[in-house]
């Protein structure tokens, strides 16, 4: 709902369009509401292996401006950091703010989908004020990285976030009794931040010893945070069971069938053991 809320903000007008990665999380795994919701049309740029997209291919997909009458109009650059779909990896600051000149100087606002930001703070060694300086709104999510039970939130300017707060309201987003989910959030961002560092620490530990099982291969330079993507090498071995001998000793899993699902060849068999199963987060 954060990054929803922000591209209505920020695409106000039906018939606008949002230039994101093609392996985005707004892209791929919210139900493509800024289309259904918002008739906002996603034009997508290529997103190279540590998550960002090309300056020229984004500055490219900016549509001309006299090309209203056939054509939807530019209104809004997303960016993803970290970068889930490869595995966490870190947008620098200096990668953002070239982005965000792109914005500027075509008129477009830049929208953050920040929801493991203090992760790629930490690890980039760069304040989260600094890293996101270039953006005009970012959405930040408390329970992944930082451990609330749950939550997210969006910053920007006072207009932006009073429109924000209408939307969200439409979208069935408005709580009340609330506070006790703002004191969990408070405690995540007041005493976390500081541990970040030592989940990263721990990831890599994680990866460089899935990497010494023969059956199994990482990709140790892609491991920059808190996650860790592995491949199963051994045919024998099925995703599915490898999920259920974790669980068996209580290390919970989650299979990636994405390819599967996309293809429609899914087996029920396999995403209950692994998608279903095991809930996102875990």
């Amino acid at each position: 709902m954060a990054n929803l809320v922000s591209v209505l903000v920020h695409c106000d007008t039906r018939g606008s369009e949002v230039i994101l990665g093609d392996n985005s999380h707004k892209h791929i795994y919210e139900n493509g509401g800024m289309s259904t919701i918002g008739g906002v049309h996603p034009w997508t740029v290529h997103n190279n292996p540590d998550g960002t997209m090309d300056i020229d291919k984004i500055v490219a997909a900016i549509r001309h401006p006299n090309g209203g009458l056939c054509y939807p109009t530019t209104r809004l650059i997303c960016l993803e950091n970290t970068h889930g779909n490869y595995g966490g990896k870190c947008l620098s600051v200096e990668y953002t703010d070239k982005v965000g000149e792109v914005a500027k100087t075509h008129g477009l606002k830049l929208h953050i989908d920040g929801a493991r930001i203090f992760n790629a703070s930490v690890a980039l060694g760069v304040p989260v004020d600094r890293l996101v300086r270039a953006a005009d709104s970012v959405s930040v999510c408390l329970s992944k990285g930082l451990g609330a039970p749950v939550g997210s939130v969006i910053v920007g300017t006072k207009d932006f976030i009073e429109k924000a707060k209408i939307l969200r309201k439409t979208l069935g987003g408005g709580m009340r009794q609330v506070g006790v989910l703002c004191a969990a959030a408070h405690v995540g961002v007041r005493d976390t931040v500081g541990k970040l560092a030592d989940d990263h620490r721990r990831a890599k530990v994680l990866a460089d010893g899935l990497e010494k099982i023969k059956q199994l291969t990482v990709d140790l330079t892609s491991v920059e945070t808190n996650m860790v993507y592995f491949d199963i090498t051994d045919p024998l071995i099925s995703p599915g069971k490898l999920c259920q001998v974790l669980e068996q000793r209580n290390v919970l899993a989650m299979a990636e069938a994405v390819e599967e699902i996309l293809s429609g060849n899914a087996k029920s068999e396999h995403l209950t053991n692994g998608l279903t199963a095991n809930s996102y987060g875990n």
